[in-house]
């Protein structure tokens, strides 16, 4: 059942990535709750099949948005990062996935996330050049942050927090600010597209 929720998450239903990530959590042990969550899910594809993903021609902006939810368990130390990038109005590769390492703060966890998000925008941007719908150099691909500490932060060539990890992905994300590859840019959370993928969806979002 989880892998066919996968090949949806992963093709075409970018909406059930986080119900999709949380319930792998938990696939070798499942319980009668979590069997009652994917019927959830599989209801919700049933009832809304009529959803597709659109493009248009008139826009050939890459753009990337990122997202991180802090500990949103009381019992799992680790954080949710989540990541989408459009391309011609439209979504083309989008992610919700567990954090391998412990964040200290949700500007932490957002750099995580973020630093994520930047090779998933490297990848699609040699992907790009390599189909030439681009001329070399392409431009920047601006990557939307709704946390403002993370945006002072990633502009700050300094970073003087106590964690290495972290230290390791600021250094990554300044390496791709420098070389052109992306700009930062904030954005208010209601229009942040990567908020869905870092927690429960709600009903407005759908509607």
């Amino acid at each position: 059942a989880i892998g066919s929720m996968m090949y949806a998450t992963h093709c075409t239903r970018p909406d059930i990535a986080f119900a999709v990530s949380k319930l792998s959590q938990y696939t070798v042990n499942p319980g009668t709750e979590h069997w009652k969550a994917v019927g959830r899910v599989l209801g919700y594809l049933k009832r809304t099949s009529n959803l597709e993903l659109t493009y248009t021609s008139s826009s050939r902006i890459l753009e990337g948005y990122s997202d991180a939810s802090w500990i949103d368990r009381t019992n799992d130390s680790k954080s949710t990062s989540g990541w989408i990038f459009t391309l011609a109005g439209g979504a083309v590769s989008w992610a919700s996935k567990k954090q391998t390492c412990i964040a200290h703060s949700t500007m932490e966890a957002e750099l995580i996330a973020l630093a994520a998000a930047g090779k998933e925008a490297e990848w699609i941007r040699d992907l790009l050049t390599d189909i030439r719908l681009w001329d070399v150099p392409m431009p920047c691909t601006p990557m939307y942050c709704d946390s403002e500490a993370t945006l002072s932060k990633v502009y700050n060539a300094v970073y003087n927090g106590g964690s290495r990890h972290i230290g390791l992905r600021h250094n990554y994300v300044r390496q791709l600010l420098e070389s052109g590859t992306i700009k930062v840019v904030y954005v208010k959370t209601s229009k942040n597209l990567a908020d869905p993928f870092t927690k429960p969806l709600t009903r407005d979002l759908v509607v």
